[in-house]
């Protein structure tokens, strides 16, 4: 039997949404199909229940449209105030989120989900407030009715004959922990309508005329009843994937994005198809090269249908062409769509030249999908009216260069008709003279014009008879067709050409951006110059001032501004609302300012460059009061998060370095303890053993035995002295805390107070100081020299036998003093060598006093040298033996007169 795994990125995802989930508030929807069925009422009532079983509940603001059993509920609980505002001369209550938030009860009721707030507010919908309620672990109950939810808008509206404006996110009663549905028969809502327990007197017949029927309400009943069964298959599918037992399809669900009225309806229609399928929901928008003509009204339309999109759960996707069909199905094919969804046109085909709807067209092209057409009989045919690109003093210009371009052509095929040229060179002159104003002219009329006006010329210049209209050739007429067509294709050809070569260099130059972008900050090593590469890539894809906001402690620093000009005045965005709308953007993670529902009184779009959950800093840009086209909005989220994953990986990377740091510095300690606690285990048991004698008898040992204790306990001391040094001289290495005092000092003399302070038994050994000049200064810290110079004369008398040579030459060469420190021991393996100079390591020699190192005297030694700007070498003594060599910088001796 085979066996079933779950997916490990869709677990993944459910475990991370269970994580965010426990951190959040919990949110409760008390659902229904209409006013007046009781959704208030019930949610005061589940409040007091609440507050019976401890729980802290407020009410930050509920609406009791005048019934006195919802007026009654409110007796008992705490109201918060409301925050007082004006609009258009009436008084107008909100909920004071700033106020709830720092009440922070555990419960808030908030009616009246879909609500949109009055201007001033910090979110444009009250479902925003909620959300941040909920981000602050506060858990909300409140209430929605079904005509409000975004999906089911078009739905309710075809029923009702109302289209609802305010409407939630299907992803906000989806996400919902709970979703409690109020229901009634119609009948009763009816009976409570005329018994004025929803409305008053004269609301209510209105109501009972337009709205309150039996047939709408039970209509609407079904749709909520539906719409609450798809939430718990939603539900249901969850707990498959977290019991392996989950099963999805493969369904991809392609719309189409355009300016349309209609096409709101048909993004809700695939909407509800997605969800049904359970598949990927992908909105597509095909740019074309007329897209930059078309008026402001069809841009904003478009802007809204792309939110709309979002809203409910569509990856917007823009691609660029003039076949609108065959992009669509080159996209359907090569993203793996299984179905479109498509509105139908109501325009009539001609009789003549009739082309192919774009439904047919893509039905042609992609035969293999399933394609769904949404009719609408209500909606008006849609007209896309374009509006010209071009200022209105380019006009006289177009003009002078058309009247240049027909001024020219006439002059030439007169040139032509006096050499005898046939009336075809002729014609082909005013076609390219067409052609050359469609390229040059901002306009297709003055191509179009341009046709019409080189025929006419060329018939009252050149046919006879000459300078009239008339013409006696009986093919004339069919000749002038013929060159009319001619010049009009070749004119649309060449102005279709200018629009797509304009198109492709502007896609190409924000490509080029996207692609740049990318490479620049791979090459950038630190945070100021991925910022800086980041910010100067926005500005330039949007010619727009950019601000960058950093993250200290856990808040946001001073900006960083990226002017479009260097000479920017950009105080007006760095004013206390405009950083405090950066810091919550900051907190909240989402984004917010100008253009957006959330604080949009801002002169900035305030985004966060984040991965996940982690946000690494806010950055901010100057919208002019314009939204960014889609196309430069998808780029810039892909710069931020090229951006976003550059930061992370810097603080990976700084983090990794710290974590090998403390590794490193964990290794060091663990070294030192593991050698210190054997290592002095032996001097300190042979102090303590030796004073544990001379105190029990020491009048009972000999003069000489007493004297042997005694030198045993001051070796040992010392040793544990320059023991204890090295220590610390490695301590202060490792930790960057060693400074060097530097100062002139005579080498011959710091040579022999470092031999007043080696091991005693080096009286056992031949010592001698050989120097070719009895005067050589040398610039160093004599301290630390001296601790070099011990630990290489204890080294050399440490691993030679008694009676060996041990040589100190000292020397000049050029601006170095060298030191070189031989004996005639047994020497240092090859082998050896190049690791003599590593902590903690020994070689593997006899150690003529038995004692076993430490090794960090010769480890310390090219620490030391190295940080006076010298050189440490080891190497092989003639015949036998090892040489430590070192050199030192030379101090100049000045002699004055």
């Amino acid at each position: 039997m085979e066996e079933t795994r779950t997916d490990p990125e869709k677990l993944l995802r459910q475990i991370r949404k269970e994580e965010e989930q426990s951190r959040r508030g919990h949110l409760k929807i008390f659902f229904g199909y209409a006013a007046g069925v009781g959704k208030t009422y019930s949610m005061l009532k589940a409040a007091h229940a609440a507050k019976r079983r401890g729980v802290d509940v407020v009410v930050g603001y509920v609406e009791p449209h005048a019934r006195p059993q919802t007026v009654e509920l409110l007796n008992g609980l705490e109201i918060l105030p409301t925050r007082q505002t004006v609009h258009g001369g009436i008084a107008l209550r909100e909920l004071d989120l700033d106020a709830a938030i720092a009440r922070k009860p555990q419960l808030i009721l908030i009616d009246e989900l879909a609500h949109t707030n009055a201007d001033g507010s910090r979110h444009l919908k009250r479902y925003q407030d909620v959300s941040e309620l909920l981000d602050n672990g506060i858990d909300v109950y409140t209430t929605v009715n079904v005509q409000h939810i975004e999906s089911l808008n078009d739905m309710v509206a075809s029923i009702t004959g109302v289209m609802v404006r305010e409407r939630i996110p299907d992803k906000v009663f989806d996400n919902a922990n709970q979703v409690e549905l109020v229901d009634i028969e119609p009948e009763e809502l009816i009976e409570r309508l005329h018994a004025g327990q929803i409305y008053k007197e004269s609301q209510a017949q209105q109501a009972l005329k337009n709205f309150f029927n039996i047939d709408n309400l039970t209509a609407l009943r079904e749709i909520a009843l539906r719409r609450c069964a798809d939430r718990v298959n939603t539900l249901t599918d969850t707990a498959r994937v977290k019991n392996n037992t989950d099963f999805y399809t493969d369904e991809h669900i392609l719309v189409c994005l355009s300016p349309s009225p209609t096409n709101s309806k048909i993004i809700r229609t695939a909407a509800r198809m997605a969800r049904a399928f359970k598949g990927t929901f992908t909105a597509l928008f095909v740019e074309t090269p007329d897209f930059s003509a078309i008026t402001e009204e069809n841009k904003e339309r478009l802007r809204q249908n792309i939110h709309l999109a979002q809203q409910l759960g569509a990856a917007i996707e823009t691609v660029y062409g003039e076949d609108i069909a065959f992009q669509v199905s080159e996209f359907a094919r090569l993203s793996g769509v299984s179905k479109i969804v498509l509105g139908r046109s109501s325009a009539r085909r001609g009789l003549l030249f009739a082309r192919p709807s774009l439904t047919e067209r893509i039905t042609q092209l992609s035969p293999n999908l399933d394609i769904y057409i949404i009719p609408d009989r209500n909606t008006p045919l849609y007209k896309a009216r374009r509006r010209s690109p071009q200022r209105p003093e380019r006009v006289p210009s177009d003009v002078f260069k058309s009247l240049l371009a027909l001024a020219a052509s006439t002059a030439i095929g007169f040139l032509f008709y006096e050499l005898g040229f046939s009336e075809a060179n002729i014609i082909t002159i005013y076609i390219l003279g067409v052609l050359v104003t469609a390229v040059t002219t901002s306009r297709r009329v003055f191509s179009l014009v341009s046709s019409i006006v080189s025929v006419l010329l060329f018939n009252f210049l050149f046919t006879e008879p000459r300078y009239t209209l008339n013409a006696y050739d009986a093919g004339y007429p069919v000749t002038f067709v013929i060159m009319f067509i001619a010049a009009f294709l070749t004119s649309s050809l060449a102005v279709r050409i200018k629009k797509q070569a304009r198109q492709s260099a502007e896609t190409a130059y924000r490509t080029k951006i996207l692609f740049d972008t990318n490479q620049l900050i791979g090459s950038e090593k630190d945070f100021a110059g991925i910022v800086s590469v980041t910010c100067n890539q926005l500005t330039k894809l949007l010619n727009k001032d950019v601000l960058f906001y950093g993250v200290r402690n856990d808040e946001l620093s001073a900006p960083l501004l990226f002017p479009v000009h260097s000479g920017n005045e950009m105080s007006a965005y760095q004013t206390s609302h405009e950083q405090a709308v950066a810091a919550w953007v900051y907190h909240n993670n989402k984004r917010a300012g100008a253009t957006t529902g959330t604080l949009g009184d801002s002169k900035c779009l305030y985004l966060s460059v984040r991965v996940a959950s982690d946000v690494f800093g806010v950055v901010g840009i100057a919208m002019g009061g314009k939204p960014l086209a889609p196309f430069e909005n998808s780029i810039m989220l892909s710069i931020l998060g090229e951006c976003a994953l550059a930061l992370k990986n810097d603080k990976v990377t700084r983090e990794r370095e710290q974590a090998a740091l403390l590794a490193k510095n964990e290794q060091l300690r663990a070294n030192l303890l593991r050698s210190i606690s054997h290592d002095l285990r032996t001097p300190l048991t042979s102090i303590s053993g030796n004073a544990g004698i001379l105190l029990s008898s020491e009048e009972s040992i000999e003069k000489e035995k007493r004297r042997q204790l005694y030198t045993d306990i001051y070796d040992d001391s010392l040793w544990l002295i320059n023991l204890v040094e090295n220590l610390l001289s490695v301590t202060r290495i490792e930790d960057g805390t060693m400074k060097l005092r530097l100062a002139a000092e005579l080498l011959d003399e710091v040579v022999a107070e470092a031999l007043r302070h080696t091991d005693r038994k080096r009286s056992e050994h031949h010592v001698e100081v050989q120097s070719d000049d009895d005067f050589i200064l040398v610039k160093i810290d004599a301290k630390l020299i001296m601790q070099v110079l011990i630990n290489l004369v204890d080294n050399a008398v440490k691993y030679t036998p008694k009676g060996s040579h041990i040589v100190i030459e000292l020397k000049r060469r050029g601006a170095e003093a060298v030191v070189i420190v031989s004996d005639d021991g047994g020497g240092i393996p090859d082998d050896a060598k190049k690791h003599v100079f590593d902590m903690f390591y020994t070689a593997e020699t006899k150690i003529y006093d038995s004692r076993r190192s430490l090794g960090l005297g010769l480890a310390l030694c090219k620490s030391i040298i190295t940080a006076h700007g010298g050189t440490i070498t080891v190497g092989d003594n003639d015949p036998h033996g090892a040489v430590f060599t070192f050199t030192l910088p030379a101090e100049e001796v000045t002699l004055h007169e």
